[in-house]
């Protein structure tokens, strides 16, 4: 297994297809292996190279917290070990926290940026209401599987059909989550002082894309996003929660591959 290092940490990567890059990063206590349904798609057109986030599968869990602008130069670290200079980037949940500070840090590596489920973070974020955040701070003291129906009402959206859940559910065990690494990266949300003030220096294109009825990270966040990042393109799409991927994943496959081929190389 092909594994980068940073700071004596070793991330596990790997990569699917050929083509112009393109980076995933995933969210909060998610492997690389939760991409499942939108890599077929993607790693048809694109070299898409994934890689699991400091703390969760097959990637070291060193004491914490993990800060997003470390797991940020972890994502940098894996294009190194990877041999790309740059590439777009997609950043799901928390993934996108990282590819907001990606960008930022490195501006230079991300040709196309694409913010999936996320916010800006800080006061200017808007918050989940009260018992989805208290379900996401209990999932960690859950089992995985408990923790995983905990978070479900909030995640899916309800015309989803309980199989496709099962089949995130499967995904999501075949590797184990360590309590404390999951508080690890909860905490770095935590302590994220967000990207508001800093969204405008984006030079990159850009595209927002929502669940309608996401209530983990509400749809407003993408249209904050949208209002401070000049020429972003947004996506809503009904139907579909925080994991759109799995509520409606041919529209957001069509969504970011649209994006895609038509951004600057």
């Amino acid at each position: 297994m092909p594994y980068a290092e940073n700071e004596g940490t070793k991330i596990y990567w790997d990569e699917r297809g050929a083509g112009q890059p393109l980076l995933l990063i995933m969210g909060l206590g998610s492997t690389s292996d939760l991409w499942y349904r939108l890599v077929p798609m993607l790693s048809a057109h694109y070299r898409t190279i994934l890689f699991d986030n400091r703390g969760v599968g097959r990637s070291d869990a060193p004491p914490g917290p993990y800060s997003i602008t470390t797991m940020a130069s972890d994502a940098a670290v894996v294009m190194d070990a990877a041999g790309v200079g740059s590439a777009h980037v997609l950043g799901f949940s928390m993934g996108g926290f990282i590819a907001q500070e990606l960008a930022l840090d490195y501006p230079e590596r991300v040709q196309g940026l694409i913010l999936a489920g996320t916010a800006c973070g800080g006061k200017e974020s808007v918050r989940a209401a009260a018992e989805v955040l208290v379900a996401l701070e209990a999932r960690g003291v859950k089992t995985p599987e408990e923790g995983f129906w905990m978070m479900a009402p909030y995640v899916y959206d309800p015309s989803t059909l309980p199989t496709r859940i099962e089949e995130d559910l499967a995904a999501s065990l075949r590797t184990s989550l360590q309590r404390k690494s999951y508080i690890a990266q909860l905490q770095g949300i935590a302590s994220w002082a967000g990207s508001h003030s800093r969204l405008s220096r984006l030079d990159a294109p850009v595209l927002i894309i929502h669940g309608e009825s996401d209530q983990l990270i509400p749809p407003e966040n993408g249209r904050i996003l949208a209002h401070v990042i000049a020429n972003a393109k947004v996506v809503m799409i009904p139907r579909a929660g925080h994991r759109f991927m799995t509520d409606q994943p041919e529209a957001a496959g069509e969504a970011i591959l649209s994006f895609l081929d038509n951004a600057m190389p």
